[in-house]
């Protein structure tokens, strides 16, 4: 990564100061150096592949393991300053933002790229930008993926109820991500209406917002 000032770079000093607490499921971080141009991190090397997320995939067991793992890492005292806040304002106010708050180290990025599998063991990767949050915003996650890949909305909420984070949920509390998770993707793929996988991600989100039953009505906003 160029070492300039901004996002890139910063996801790249959070996953590296994340690696500890996250190798019993990531790879390990072997190496770091940087310089005025660059920053480089070296990881050990896995053979493995991305996971499929499709309805008839034999991976989904193993999928759903490691999000539910994933679940159970401690929080380390490096990520108590990164309150996850992404989500904030497709909330209809703070109380319902205040609903996404919690104590556990989440990932955010779950999708078949970053959960990959191997013969020898299974890892999620790419902690480009890991947050403190809910701990249901994980599996959450993961159900919009899942519909994404071909599921009916029940089936992918069936599977994320394998996770203890989605269970011990309160409904109302997913409800509410639900319908935040619709907006936040209806925003990505209307700014960037070229770009198809933005628009089944939004289309996705729909459908669980939908089953949800918490479609937006015409005219209703976000904050």
């Amino acid at each position: 990564m160029r070492n300039r000032p901004g996002g890139r770079r910063a996801s790249l000093i959070r996953e590296r100061l994340i690696n500890p607490a996250v190798q019993p499921i990531s790879p390990a971080l072997l190496w770091h150096t940087d310089d005025d141009e660059w920053l480089a991190l070296g990881f050990d090397v896995v053979d493995a592949r991305r996971s499929d997320f499709a309805p008839a995939s034999p991976d989904l067991p193993d999928v759903v393991d490691l999000v539910d793992q994933l679940g159970d890492l401690p929080l380390p005292d490096v990520a108590r300053d990164w309150p996850e806040t992404r989500w904030d304002r497709f909330a209809v106010d703070e109380i319902e933002a205040e609903l996404f708050r919690g104590d556990a180290l989440l990932h955010t990025d779950i999708n078949p790229s970053n959960l990959i599998l191997g013969e020898r063991g299974r890892w999620i990767v790419d902690w480009s930008w890991p947050t403190r949050g809910a701990g249901f915003i994980d599996p959450a996650c993961l159900v919009v993926q899942l519909i994404a890949a071909g599921h009916t909305p029940e089936a992918a909420e069936a599977w994320a109820a394998e996770c203890r984070a989605w269970v011990d949920a309160d409904s109302t509390t997913i409800d509410a991500f639900a319908a935040a998770t619709r907006r936040m993707h209806r925003s990505r793929a209307d700014r960037h209406p070229e770009v198809a996988w933005l628009g089944a991600m939004a289309a996705a989100a729909g459908a669980w917002a939908a089953h949800r039953g918490v479609a937006e009505m015409p005219g209703q906003a976000m904050r």
